[in-house]
């Protein structure tokens, strides 16, 4: 089995930071070579999948995300979660509660789709249950900002020396033109695509390619997130929390979890439940701890459901069993 070192937690975090960064300033940053870090990313790429992927802050486009919760018989959750996953506009599928309900984050780009998905489709599909939707209301951890910020495997002159400038605030949407969807979509399947290839995808040259790429970051509508086999890394339990906690104190309880290293995202979401987090732990015995020591003593938190991860179908990308 892949046995990750120092070195490779460094590469992870210096690509969570800036995934377009060349290996040239993250090996400058790192203090070994170009060709290691070469190496190593490759490496990691063939044992642990790595991928880095551009993504849309759909916040900065105007759009709402959902999470749902889909109870269904056992027969069912599998196929349902896999044809979900196919979706371009869901991720972090998971098969839950002993393989009866599947959880899903959908990302829809227009109401339209909101209610074609979540209202006609889902409903009637075969051998669900129930539906439960929760309107994200507030992130506080996830997105642009990744879990793997806080793995402290860098030390903060590297973090300064790797992190890109921060994105401008935003009065109103970003509009986005043809060029624009179309050089989100090439980042969306590689965030390291050369400005080669999108200059040969697009037929746009160069000088554009950079300035709207720029642009975009500019923006905060695009940035760059790692997608790899987290079970080596020392992650063998995922959970979602879903708290109940007093209105007064929601964003209290939201900032506290989105600095505790075992939280991967946190949100306010409407609902009994008014916030969710996902969880990331070594074993149950770390999950357990976790949640009675550290979630347990919050102050507003009324009450908590932990609902085991049992298989992760997509993460931010479908990727078939082996």
């Amino acid at each position: 089995m892949y046995q990750p070192d120092a070195l490779d937690f460094s590469l992870l975090q210096a690509l969570q930071l800036d995934g377009r960064a060349p290996f040239s300033r993250i090996a400058e940053v790192l203090g070994v070579s170009d060709q290691t870090v070469a190496r190593r990313y490759r490496r990691l790429r063939n044992e642990a999948r790595l991928k880095v992927l551009g993504m849309a802050d759909h916040g900065r486009l105007g759009r709402t995300n959902w999470i749902v919760r889909l109870r269904c018989t056992p027969d069912a959750a599998e196929p349902l979660a896999e044809a979900l996953a196919q979706r371009t506009d869901t991720s972090y599928i998971g098969l839950m509660s002993g393989g009866t309900e599947v959880m899903c984050a959908v990302k829809p780009r227009s109401r339209q789709d909101r209610d074609e998905l979540l209202l006609d489709r889902i409903p009637r599909t075969r051998r669900v249950t129930s539906v439960d939707a929760y309107c994200v209301l507030h992130h506080f951890f996830g997105g642009p900002l990744g879990w793997l910020n806080k793995v402290d495997a860098l030390g903060p002159e590297q973090e300064a020396a790797l992190r890109p400038e921060p994105s401008e605030p935003a009065a109103h949407p970003v509009v986005l033109d043809a060029l624009d969807e179309s050089l989100m979509e090439l980042l969306r399947v590689d965030g390291r695509a050369t400005t080669v290839e999108l200059r040969e995808a697009t037929g746009q040259s160069d000088s554009v390619i950079h300035r709207r790429v720029a642009k975009l970051r500019r923006s905060g509508v695009l940035y760059f997130d790692v997608e790899y086999d987290q079970e080596a890394f020392g992650v063998g339990t995922e959970a979602i929390l879903w708290l109940r906690v007093e209105p007064t104190l929601l964003r209290t309880v939201g900032q506290a979890l989105a600095g505790h290293r075992e939280v991967r995202f946190a949100a306010a979401v409407s609902g009994q439940a008014n916030i969710i987090a996902a969880v990331l732990c070594r074993d149950t015995e770390e999950l357990f701890a976790y949640l009675a020591d550290r979630v347990g003593s919050l102050p507003g938190v009324q009450s908590l459901e932990a609902v085991p991860t049992l298989r992760q179908v997509k993460a931010l990308t479908f990727r078939p069993r082996r």
